[in-house]
């Protein structure tokens, strides 16, 4: 894996955040006002990637979720609650209808 296939990953989160949310919901319970977990996002990256045929080492896997937690902070979809640990998910597309276990 080269660095223009590591770039237009990030650019396509970045152009279409929704995708990979939407992906990440698929693997892991997250929803609007949830806890995000750095290590959430690694797996979320690494699965993506995955599914993409892609095989990354979880040294590449870090920088890209670094990355993409930054885009992600910047847009206010992650709002960080400590700093490199966890964010609340600030996305109102994933509000559950009923209180409890979203699933």
């Amino acid at each position: 894996m080269n660095k223009t296939d590591l770039n237009n990953i990030v650019i396509s989160i970045k152009e279409d955040p929704g995708t990979f949310l939407n992906f990440m919901k698929t693997k892991f319970p997250i929803f609007h006002n949830s806890n995000v977990f750095f290590r959430d996002i690694q797996y979320g990256v690494k699965s993506y990637l995955e599914k993409k045929d892609i095989k990354a080492s979880y040294r590449i896997v870090d920088d890209l979720s670094e990355q993409i937690i930054k885009f992600l902070e910047e847009q206010n979809i992650l709002l960080k609650i400590k700093e490199g640990i966890n964010w609340k998910l600030n996305y109102p597309e994933f509000v559950t209808t009923t209180p409890g276990d979203p699933l």
